[in-house]
């Protein structure tokens, strides 16, 4: 096995020269995959998370370059489910066995701290034995903490790239990295388990930022990482550029699995449309966690962050008997628990042993 792989499974780091070796050559694959399984099994088992992924609405006031549902893209299809409508996917849910759920959507100005503390409170006090996991962008502290008190126990907040001048190429003047890092910050003192991650081979990306993607997160310490290929949205400024590969995207899924051994790392919606079997191949590199789709049939379609997203079979809830027999020939086991961080404590992590 190659000195730099067992020096990254027993340091949880690389010098920048070995890393940028790693990310950037497949001659490691077989054997870097092959240790992140090991890894995610000590930690995890064969134990797949499954998340309730409920996309709530499509109104963005963010006018991010690669993102279908930025508010320039007068094309986009949008809606904005209530709140009955949200607590009726949780039921739905619920009873397939889903004990997380996820809200995700864009920065919409319609969701008040009033209307999202409402919901928050309605889920809380309906599903008392679930997490809930909130993905609603950038906010003030003030509002993280009112959400925080109001139930919600989890934060997924992708911080898309950490060099500021690489995340100004992908976004509008308004928008900085410098916030993006700040509101995770607040996230962790406020209490929350909170979630990053980044783009694989989005565009004008180099080796160099991702390495320090990672060199961010191992400052941060995020109880979750979510990462996924980079996939151009035709009604963009980037609809041209090329996406980011599968064989990349897994690299990096399985380097952080030796440098996050703890983290809850998604194989993503992403990674399944790029690829057949791209989720059960991010699973194999070290992945444990998949985000199956709650949200209304007649919605699903609407929320398209990207070309050709799947949606349908699978990837919606009803198809969750077809998720666990996939993940089984994976050699894995989809399970309902609530799936915290492994040994994860507010104070372990202050501490820095995570």
């Amino acid at each position: 096995m190659p000195d730099r792989i067992e020096q990254l499974l027993q340091n949880r780091t690389l010098p920048d020269k070995e890393l940028k070796q790693l990310i950037e050559t497949d001659a490691y694959d077989c054997a870097l995959f092959a240790r992140a399984d090991e890894v995610r099994r000590q930690y995890y088992g064969t134990d797949v998370y499954i998340r309730g992924l409920i996309e709530f609405t499509s109104f963005c006031r963010n006018d991010c370059y690669y993102c279908g549902i930025r508010r320039s893209n007068r094309k986009a299809r949008r809606y904005r489910l209530t709140k009955e409508e949200i607590l009726r996917c949780c039921r739905e849910g619920y009873a397939l066995g889903f004990r997380t759920f996820v809200l995700q959507g864009g920065e919409d100005g319609c969701d008040t701290d009033d209307r999202m503390c409402g919901i928050v409170r309605a889920i809380r006090e309906t599903f008392p034995d679930c997490a809930i996991t909130l993905s609603l962008g950038e906010r003030s502290y003030e509002s993280y903490r009112r959400l925080f008190e109001a139930g919600a126990d989890r934060y997924l907040l992708r911080h898309e790239t950490a060099n500021e001048a690489h995340y100004r190429r992908l976004h509008p003047a308004e928008l900085s990295a410098g916030r993006r890092k700040q509101c995770l910050w607040d996230l962790k003192e406020i209490g929350y388990q909170v979630g990053a991650g980044f783009m694989v081979g989005s565009p004008f990306q180099t080796t160099e930022n991702l390495i320090e993607d990672l060199r961010f997160l191992q400052e941060l310490k995020p109880a979750m990482i979510g990462i996924g290929p980079f996939i151009p949205h035709k009604d963009t400024p980037f609809a041209d550029f090329a996406g980011g590969s599968l064989k990349q995207t897994l690299r990096m899924v399985a380097i952080l699995r030796l440098m996050f051994p703890y983290a809850l790392i998604p194989a993503t919606t992403a990674l399944g449309t790029i690829h057949p079997r791209g989720r059960e191949l991010g699973l194999q590199a070290g992945a444990n966690v998949v985000m199956p789709n709650l949200s209304p049939a007649n919605v699903r379609g609407k929320y398209e962050l990207y070309n050709n997203k799947i949606y349908t079979g699978e990837e919606s809830a009803q198809g969750l008997e077809r998720l666990k027999k996939k993940a089984a020939a994976a050699g894995y086991r989809i399970v309902t628990a609530r799936g915290d961080v492994f040994g994860y404590k507010k104070t372990d992590v202050c501490n820095g042993h995570l």
